[in-house]
């Protein structure tokens, strides 16, 4: 199914690296336009529309197109051409699985390792959130939920860690933003924050480790319903 009504194709422009190839500066451009919602799913990639609008000829639209496609992000369809790929339920599943796993052990860490300052950052990102539910901005409501969550990670002082779930951030973008289409879903969060940040205040790595998976969970049943719901 097309949504081409829902595209403002305006936000779709190239982000020029003099350092990357033509074709790797689209693949990031249509890559963060999918994961960021711009380009839906289902949405039809042509490559005359794509190359027109980004100012570029047709071959490194290509490239990038099948560049997409070897990250699950697009889909080739006999006699249709290239779309962009649908949320499934096992794709949901297997991002969120992991994400649970690295997030409770971002969580242990972090009580063991969090500053009163970071502490103080978690209550500025959970006001402005609360600010923000009144507006539905899902966008803007996106932003905030990731900047919550990564004050936490970067807490955690683990490198690696961190580096992994910066990995992942860009592939839950979407997911978070199908999530936060709910708008009775933003109250939730805003408890859902506040108890990750009382246990954290408090040190309790069992409380902190519990609300996260609870946390994570309530995500993936909203999200599949609201894709039931869609479809």
């Amino acid at each position: 199914m097309e949504k081409k009504n829902e595209i403002d194709w305006s936000q779709l422009t190239l982000d020029m690296d003099d350092y990357l190839p033509l074709r790797d500066v689209v693949f990031n451009t249509l890559r963060q336009g999918i994961l960021h919602g711009l380009l839906p799913p289902g949405l039809r990639l042509m490559e005359i529309q794509l190359a027109k609008q980004l100012g570029v000829s047709r071959t490194p639209v290509r490239e990038a197109i099948r560049m997409l496609e070897l990250e699950g992000l697009v889909n080739t369809v006999p006699r249709k051409g290239a779309e962009v790929a649908e949320i499934t339920q096992k794709d949901l599943h297997d991002v969120l699985e992991v994400r649970c796993a690295l997030e409770e052990l971002s969580v242990e860490l972090a009580c063991k390792s969090i500053t009163p300052e970071e502490l103080s950052q978690l209550h500025k990102a959970l006001y402005t959130f609360k600010e923000l539910v009144p507006s539905g901005d899902v966008n803007a409501l996106a932003e905030c939920d990731v900047k919550f969550h990564d004050i936490i990670i970067q807490s955690t002082r683990n490198k690696r860690l961190i580096q992994l779930l910066n990995n992942l951030r860009e592939q839950m973008y979407r997911y978070r933003l199908e999530y936060l289409k709910d708008l009775s879903a933003h109250e939730l969060l805003v408890k859902e924050h506040q108890t990750i940040l009382t246990c954290l205040e408090q040190r309790n790595v069992e409380g902190s480790k519990r609300i996260i998976r609870e946390h994570i969970n309530q995500q993936y049943e909203d999200v599949i319903q609201n894709l039931k719901n869609h479809f």
